[in-house]
């Protein structure tokens, strides 16, 4: 299945500039779901009640919101929806993604923002209290973001957002199609099975057989490596196949719940809600509203 072209952006950045950035307030939402290859940090002030939409992530905002995207295929975009304001204040950050050598990366002092940087491949979400914290840094970046200095700011609040430990990643890695080289050939093995045989009933034991350890010992692998137990682990995946025939499919939602191994339509849509705060129905209109295809 392929995914539906849309709007790509070319975004102001110059091949000769480590940044730029966009500061504005306006009246409403008005940029359709876009694509770019540039990171994109993003920061609305006064946006309660607009809808974010990142890969299969749609979710309501608070009247403070700052959210980093670092992947050239990952669709994002913020709607009106519920916001009332007419004094909606965004400032946008766009760096490159070479903008950090790999062997920079590699270094210890670095390491919190190259998780980062890895996690936002499927978008991040920062939480209140580490948005307050970084917000003056932002209007300072903003008044005085040219020269040498202005990266160091940048830097500095790209090292500030690493630290939060109640960031959240938005986007199911099977929606936006990331490739999971980073984790280990055992992890790895798992994961080419479910997504082998995601359509089936898989039981804990003919995985945990699969890569040849107990029910137990796997159950606290799966754990320890993925942050979900299995059932968990099991579900996301078949919901973001399903978000993705939801949107580059024609497909009932009937067949798409089969299609991904839920065993009954029913039990598909209580799951679906729960997860994503949308029925499939739901979820399929919101997103065709707002996805303009070239």
């Amino acid at each position: 299945m392929q995914t539906s072209n849309v709007f790509r952006e070319v975004t102001p950045l110059s091949e000769e500039d480590c940044f730029v950035i966009i500061n504005r307030v306006k009246s409403e939402f008005s940029y359709p779901v876009h694509v770019h290859p540039e990171y994109e940090l993003n920061f609305i002030e006064n946006g309660k009640g607009a809808r974010r939409i990142v890969g299969d992530s749609i979710e309501e905002i608070d009247d403070l919101e700052l959210c980093l995207i670092g992947n050239e295929t990952l669709e994002h975009a913020w709607m009106n929806y519920h916001c009332e304001s007419n004094e909606i204040h965004e400032i946008t950050i766009q760096f490159h993604k070479d903008l950090f050598l790999g062997s920079l990366l590699n270094k210890k002092q670095f390491n919190s923002i190259a998780v980062m940087l890895e996690n936002a491949k499927k978008g991040v979400s920062f939480s209140r209290e580490t948005i307050e914290k970084v917000k003056e840094r932002l209007d300072f970046l903003n008044k005085n973001h040219s020269g040498f200095y202005s990266v160091l700011d940048l830097l500095t609040i790209l090292y500030e957002l690493s630290l939060d430990r109640h960031s959240r990643i938005l986007c199911s890695s099977t929606f936006n199609k990331q490739d999971d080289s980073s984790e280990s050939r055992r992890i790895q093995k798992v994961i080419n099975f479910l997504n082998n045989n995601y359509q089936k009933e898989i039981r804990l034991i003919d995985v945990a057989n699969h890569v040849n350890m107990s029910e137990v010992s796997f159950s606290r692998f799966m754990k320890r490596r993925t942050g979900k137990n299995y059932i968990e682990y099991l579900n996301d995946l078949r919901l973001g196949i399903a978000s993705r025939y939801l949107v580059d499919s024609s497909k009932t939602i009937s067949e798409i719940s089969y299609d991904c191994g839920f065993n009954n339509l029913s039990n598909f849509n209580r799951i679906f809600k729960k997860r994503k705060g949308y029925t499939p129905k739901e979820f399929r209109e919101n997103y065709s509203k707002m996805r303009i295809l070239i």
